[in-house]
């Protein structure tokens, strides 16, 4: 899950260098907190969150065949 999350926000930022992604595991979430430079925030939200909401969507749909909830926090 982590991995297609990653390669979804590589594809979409300029300093791929800057990219972080911490996974804090419960029993039956997952948080991931994505951290990226400050200049490619807005490529991640998209306009109106679009982008942002269609990420969650990908990643949440991987996570239903898992049988776990996934929450994804954007942190400029």
């Amino acid at each position: 899950m982590k991995e297609i999350l990653e390669a979804i926000i590589l594809n979409l930022v300029d300093d791929k260098d800057a990219v972080e992604i911490k996974e804090l595991e419960g029993e039956k979430s997952i948080v991931f907190e994505v951290k990226v430079a400050e200049k490619d925030m807005g490529k991640i939200i998209g306009k109106q969150g679009r982008l942002a909401k269609s990420i969650r969507t990908v990643v949440k749909a991987v996570a239903s065949k898992e049988q776990k909830r996934v929450s994804i926090e954007f942190i400029g």
